[in-house]
């Protein structure tokens, strides 16, 4: 395979992943899927319903809620009859944590090279 049919293949991968991580800080930036997350998280698995409870939004909304969280994988949702069990996935938020990760370290990179460039200033000025 030439160089440029693997760096349209590592493009694509990037692409993906990139839209699967813009798609799951999108979910979060909704309070009300951050809190159904938290319910679950502390809660574990949980009736769809008994998800609605806490809010004051009817089983259609909540349901659209879930569904955004579903399709960023976020959540798992299993049926048991007419129930609907839902449940937080354990590496659901996985490839943000690994991109914000990646992004802190390159942020704390550049602070310390740019304390290092302000503490030679500091000295030259100190020596005039």
């Amino acid at each position: 395979m030439s160089w440029r049919g693997r760096d349209l293949i590592s493009n694509a991968v990037v692409s993906k992943r990139s839209k699967a991580i813009t798609a799951i800080f999108a979910a979060l930036a909704d309070p009300t899927r951050r809190q159904i997350l938290e319910r679950l998280y502390r809660r574990g698995e949980t009736r769809a319903t008994a998800l609605a409870a806490p809010f004051r939004i009817s089983i259609p909304a909540i349901s659209r809620h879930l569904r955004v969280l579903e399709r960023t994988r976020l959540i798992e949702r299993r049926r048991k009859g007419r129930l609907h069990l839902i449940r937080a996935r354990a590496g659901g938020l996985e490839d943000a944590r690994r991109w914000m990760a990646h992004y802190a370290a390159a942020w704390d990179s550049a602070f310390d090279a740019l304390d290092d460039l302000l503490k030679k200033d500091k000295t030259k000025e100190a020596k005039r």
